[in-house]
């Protein structure tokens, strides 16, 4: 059974392993973060932001309607603070960057940077380490948009190492998941109190980086 990494009268946060939908895909009974977390609390959950199927880290829910609003709010106004860990293919030159360019929906679930008809969204970033032939970075979506930080880092030819979706599928193949993992989020609880939770990248991720040659 999996357990809240936080958890008080409003709020439950979970740690969401890689390859685990955060809400039924297709079928309501299928598998999925929100129907464990339910179970593990015997109550109903609601919904406040997703991650991708391939990627792990923390997820928030509501625990009644008043606390999904205001996280609701919170997140349209853009006041909770998102990190993510993640490896780019290539090598980045630059200590710290911002990616700003406009996303949209493509078909088929695809999104990608569209100058004239996209919503503006904006990421920020820090590298922490190279090693030969990718970057470990510290990702800050300052938006949410849909694949955003996947779309970004592709859109500067720094694809996320085992994403499917962008970049060269032959290179991507040859890695087990997806390189992100959702670190740590901070946000004002409905009680005014600051939350800051983290979540260490698992071994799935771990194991992987440690194979790696420095640069």
């Amino acid at each position: 059974m999996i357990m809240p990494l936080y958890l008080d009268d409003d709020i439950a946060a979970f740690d969401k392993p890689a390859g685990l939908a955060t809400i039924p895909e297709r079928l309501p009974s299928a598998d999925s973060l929100l129907r464990a977390a339910e179970a593990a609390l015997d109550q109903r959950l609601f919904i406040v932001h997703r991650l991708d199927k391939e990627v792990s880290g923390v997820v928030l829910f509501a625990r009644h309607a008043g606390a999904h609003r205001h996280l609701n709010n919170l997140f349209a106004g853009r006041e909770v603070a998102k990190c993510y860990l993640l490896m780019a293919l290539g090598e980045f030159e630059a200590a710290e960057g911002v990616i700003e360019a406009p996303i949209r929906q493509f078909g088929s679930g695809r999104m990608g940077v569209d100058h004239l008809q996209g919503k503006p969204s904006s990421t920020s970033y820090t590298r922490l380490k190279c090693y030969e032939g990718t970057t470990l970075i510290r990702a800050f979506p300052r938006t949410g948009r849909r694949h955003q930080l996947r779309v970004h880092f592709y859109s500067i030819g720094h694809p996320i190492a085992g994403d499917s979706r962008y970049g060269d599928k032959a290179l991507q193949a040859i890695w087990p998941r997806l390189m992100l993992h959702a670190e740590g989020i901070e946000f004002l609880s409905p009680a005014g109190e600051m939350v800051s939770l983290h979540a260490a990248p698992p071994s799935s991720f771990m194991e992987l980086l440690a194979g790696l040659a420095e640069a």
